[in-house]
């Protein structure tokens, strides 16, 4: 359940400090489909989730290196389901305006690394999630063969 949000808040910093005081004594009640989800993976074998890590691990490995052989710089990955590519070999340094123009003008969704940063956000690394079918990933490899001749 990666990505799920329970909820969004927007306030000044002022209200916002207030709000995560209280916040850090509220969120101990999981909510029920987390319950159940937790519930479903207890009831696995060890060879479910060795399997799971095992076809994870494939597909990143997988995606990594078609997106290495298109001309990408890609950063080591573990323990996760993205693969952050470098644009700055590029010739980029804005991953956002990158990350607009390769969903508009290639249909493949990456998202700015710089979205996660309070302040002086790294702005030359974009990720890209590989937790896809094999059909999905090859589909955006093919759409990515000439994005980094492209975006030079």
């Amino acid at each position: 359940m990666t990505g799920w949000k329970v909820g969004l808040v927007c306030a000044a910093p002022a209200i916002l400090r207030v709000i995560a005081k209280a916040h850090q004594f509220l969120t101990f009640t999981t909510p029920p489909n987390l319950q159940s989800a937790v519930a479903y993976g207890l009831s696995k074998e060890d060879s479910y989730f060795s399997g799971m890590r095992a076809a994870f691990q494939r597909s990143r490995d997988r995606f990594s290196a078609g997106v290495a052989e298109r001309g990408f710089t890609v950063l080591p990955s573990a323990g996760t389901y993205f693969v952050n590519i470098d644009i700055s070999a590029l010739g980029r340094d804005d991953d956002v305006a990158f990350c607009t123009w390769l969903v508009e003008r290639h249909g493949v969704a990456a998202i700015p690394v710089s979205a996660f940063y309070a302040h002086d956000a790294i702005r030359t690394v974009v990720r890209f999630c590989f937790a896809k079918h094999d059909s999905t990933l090859d589909a955006a490899l093919a759409r990515l063969d000439d994005v980094a001749r492209l975006a030079r």
